[in-house]
């Protein structure tokens, strides 16, 4: 059955997710701030900002942001953490009663939301969250990749899983949406350390202890806010953390690189088209940390290399002369 969907969003996830769905034989309008990507979408099917290259499906539409109509029956939501409320109460009615799935990642940092819970604030309405590990360029170019879909009522997640999923695309139904939230939000700060451990010229050890015990840090909160513990050992949570962490297509190790080589955080964003959350996020999940009380060394140490100026040098070696304790959660 064909769908009338429309995504919010055209960075490079955004336009990949539009390209996927319109592949699979739904009518798709992404919806873009930027002048040059419309024009590019509509006249040559390329994103020649985010997604330079790569050929798009010729039925896909791109419109400007701010002429969202509310025309549609889903919305894939795919705005940057940071903008979401402002967003959604620019468009408020044209957003109820719609089915609504967001692929954003991240946490607010004025009021440490995650974005599900922004939706239920302002609007009242549960949406559902599509996170995994999904490199929006492999996507783009239809290559092999598995990703959760969660809704607190696993049939929706079963509707989505079903509009989302095709032969290079496999997505699995989950009823976790804290948790989900949790995973796809904290692995970025977690490839921002594997990035400044790489940046530093350290190894594969330092990078493997890093994943295994930034894994431990997303399972700590991730349970005292609700989430399951199968969700922290799945797709979204174990899986996206090492794809983010190793791959050379993550924004937040490119991030974490440059800040082991002696760039500053302040200087990498300027130069970087697209949004690396994982800088946002650390700030609100490092003071929602202290707020709910979860230790977190590694994302403490993160915060304070990028909004203290700590040397990045001196938080490692802080960390590995920690007080000694048994391995657990």
């Amino acid at each position: 059955m064909q769908e009338v969907i429309a995504v919010i969003g055209g960075g490079s996830w955004g336009t990949a997710l539009a390209n996927l769905l319109t592949d699979n034989g739904h009518k798709v309008t992404l919806y873009v701030r930027e002048y040059e990507v419309v024009e590019s979408i509509n006249k040559n099917s390329e994103n020649s900002v985010f997604l330079k290259g790569i050929k798009l499906n010729d039925s896909l539409n791109c419109k400007q942001f701010d002429d969202f109509d509310g025309n549609c029956d889903k919305i894939v939501w795919v705005v940057p953490t940071q903008f979401t409320r402002d967003t959604i109460v620019k468009f408020g009615e044209k957003l109820i009663k719609k089915n609504i799935i967001v692929a954003t990642k991240g946490i607010e940092i004025e009021y440490k939301k995650f974005v599900n819970e922004i939706f239920e604030e302002i609007l009242g309405i549960d949406v559902s969250v599509i996170s995994g590990p999904s490199f929006a360029k492999e996507v783009a170019k239809r290559m092999p990749t598995a990703v959760s879909i969660a809704s607190k009522d696993i049939n929706k997640a079963i509707e989505w899983q079903k509009i989302f999923s095709n032969k290079y695309f496999r997505c699995y139904a989950v009823d976790d949406v804290i948790g989900v939230e949790v995973c796809g939000s904290l692995k970025n700060v977690i490839a921002i350390a594997t990035g400044i451990s790489d940046g530093l010229g350290f190894g594969h050890n330092a990078r493997a202890g890093i994943i295994t015990r930034g894994l431990r840090e997303i399972t700590r909160l991730g349970l005292k806010v609700g989430g399951k513990l199968e969700t922290f050992m799945g797709l979204s949570g174990v899986g996206d953390l090492v794809l983010t962490c190793t791959g050379d297509l993550s924004r937040n190790r490119t991030v974490g690189i440059k800040i082991g080589i002696g760039e500053k955080a302040e200087d990498i964003l300027k130069d970087m088209k697209m949004v690396a959350e994982g800088v946002f996020t650390t700030k609100a999940v490092y003071e929602l940390s202290k707020d709910i009380d979860v230790e977190m060394p590694i994302t403490e140490e993160v915060y304070k290399i990028i909004y203290e100026g700590k040397e990045p040098i001196k938080s490692f070696y802080d960390i590995m002369e920690r007080p000694l304790k048994v391995e657990n959660i």
